[in-house]
């Protein structure tokens, strides 16, 4: 029993680690579309979109540091458990931890910037929208034009 549990201890870091390395991948694999779709951003809806997506993102962060920081609060409660590996597990997780806090923050940063933006392009809509009939006005031709035949100046041959 006793060796059962020493094997199980011994694959618990390794799996840890595996699947840290297999999430981070994920990200910079959606990272590249969310590029492209905040340099097509140009509607309140675009950047409404974006905020609320930068917004979730930053959650997940949350999450993913409070799993860490547990993860390393059970490692230095029971250090000995880990072995030699021990070392390896508390530095790679608390590179995570480092990884996943600015990624809160950039996420973060983001969802404001896009939900600023997004404020702006709301109040020029409506701005937009209140000035129409003035501006209609200001686009009138303010040429004449006569009905006279007479009146087209002619060329002089």
């Amino acid at each position: 029993m006793n060796i059962k549990l020493g094997k199980y201890l011994a694959v618990l870091p390794l799996l840890s680690l595996l699947v840290a390395c297999a999430q981070l991948g994920q990200l910079e694999a959606q990272d590249t579309d969310i590029r492209k779709m905040t340099q097509s951003a140009e509607t309140y809806s675009d950047h409404a979109k974006l905020s609320n997506y930068y917004d979730n993102l930053a959650k997940e962060m949350v999450a993913k540091v409070a799993e860490k920081k547990e993860s390393l609060e059970e490692y230095e409660d029971h250090s000995y458990y880990y072995g030699r590996q021990g070392q390896d597990f508390r530095s790679h997780t608390e590179a995570n931890i480092r990884y996943y806090e600015q990624a809160l923050s950039d996420a973060t940063k983001q969802a404001d910037f896009h939900r600023k933006i997004a404020a702006e392009l709301l109040q020029r809509n409506y701005a937009g929208s209140a000035e129409k009939p003035e501006q209609d006005g200001k686009h009138k031709i303010k040429a004449k034009l006569n009905s006279g035949a007479n009146s087209l100046p002619t060329r002089a041959q």
